[in-house]
This record gives C-alpha cells, sequence and structure tokens, in this order.
C-alpha cells in the first residue's frame, strides 16, 4: 500500500487474521534527492494538479485572487488542466502553465516558496505535496486521506474553505519566519527519497525469501 490511510481503508469490514494483517505492508512513494538553494526561493504561490473542485482549484483560485491583490510583488502559478470542469480564475500575476512535463514542475518547485494541496477528495497518498517537500516548500495541506503521510512539515487547513486557504498563505507571507522554517525542515527532514524506500522493498523482499 502507497499509505496507511490506503491499508486502514481496504481492512474496513474486512475479517482476516492478524498474522495476515502484518503481511499487508506499506511502502510509501518516493521520489528523488536534490539539493535546493532556499535563498534562491522566489515569491511564488502554487498550485499543481487537476484544475477542478475535487482538487480544491477553487479554493485556491478564490484565494489566491485576493492574496495577490494584497501582495503586489507575489506571483502564482497553476500547472495542470481539467477539460471536464471549467474553473476561470484570472489575474495579472497568476499564470497558467496548463500540463507541464516532469522534469520541469521539478525545476520550478526549486523556486516555487509556497504550495497549497487543498484536496477535497481523500487523496490515496499525495504526490504533489510530496514532491513539493522534496524541494523545500512551504507546504499547505488538507487532512484528506494519507496526504499528512507525504510530508513531515506542513500547514493543515483548518477548514476546506478558501477563506482557510487564504488566511494560511497570508500566515507565511505576514510571518516569512514561519515560511522558512517550513522551508528548511521540509527540505532537511525529507526521507521519502528513492534509495530510502528502495531499501524497504529489498528488506521485504528478504523476508519473504526466509
Amino acid at each position: 500500500f502507497n499509505s496507511h490511510w490506503t491499508r486502514k481503508k481496504f481492512l474496513t469490514n474486512l475479517n482476516i487474521s492478524k498474522k495476515l494483517k502484518k503481511k499487508l505492508l506499506v511502502i510509501h512513494q518516493s521520489t528523488n534527492e536534490c539539493k535546493v538553494k532556499l535563498q534562491h526561493k522566489e515569491k511564488i504561490i502554487c498550485f499543481i494538479g487537476r484544475l477542478n473542485s475535487s482538487k480544491g482549484y477553487d479554493l485556491f483560485g478564490k484565494a489566491v485572487i485576493k492574496i495577490l491583490d494584497k501582495y503586489l510583488n507575489w506571483k502564482a502559478i497553476a500547472i495542470g488542466d481539467e477539460p471536464r470542469e471549467e474553473l476561470e480564475f484570472n489575474h495579472k500575476n497568476l499564470k497558467k502553465l496548463g500540463f507541464k512535463k516532469h522534469n520541469d514542475v521539478m525545476d520550478l518547485l526549486k523556486k516555487v516558496s509556497i504550495c497549497v494541496v487543498p484536496s477535497r477528495w481523500e487523496e490515496p497518498f499525495g504526490r504533489t505535496a510530496l514532491e513539493a517537500s522534496s524541494r523545500g516548500c512551504a507546504l499547505i495541506v488538507s487532512n484528506r486521506g494519507g496526504l499528512k503521510e507525504a510530508v513531515n512539515h506542513s500547514l493543515k487547513l483548518k477548514q476546506l474553505s478558501a477563506k482557510s486557504v487564504f488566511n494560511s498563505i497570508n500566515k507565511l507571507i505576514r510571518y516569512p519566519d514561519i515560511m522558512k522554517n517550513l522551508q528548511k525542515n521540509s527540505l532537511k527532514n525529507f526521507i521519502l527519497t528513492h534509495q530510502y524506500v528502495s531499501k524497504k522493498i529489498d528488506s521485504y523482499r528478504n523476508e519473504i525469501i526466509k
């Protein structure tokens, strides 16, 4: 399973022995390690994923327009698309980049200061949060599904609302020390590397052989 949350969901109303349960292993997703110079972070807020209400893009859009009106020297980017749902938010400092190649997204995250993941959907894990954390972004996330397992340090949204998203972003901009500490701790304490997860998989294989 890619998170303890998905494992728990799988076991709901499933009557199996403790012995079998022990064989249901959680191996989180991973990404590569990368050196990021936090002093080179730019005043950028980002949203990455499907631009729909399930992913909370409507909450991000409403909140970030107000943020950009308040803080004229900040910019925002939205990476992704959604042909099935039209959520249109426009501002001179908001760039909608559409679909981008994975390597391009990872390079952009090195520059991003704040990444917002306000999902309504019960995320099985939270790939965006994982990758943003690995690049030293200050994370704002909802407490849905396995999202909290993808990051060690983040601001948790108190409510799934545009107001809560606005307040969280506003807090990080108004108090840069909080933002910088989140960035530093995200980078310093990031453990879900390919190497770390590969070792877990190898260990599991060795147990099977025994």
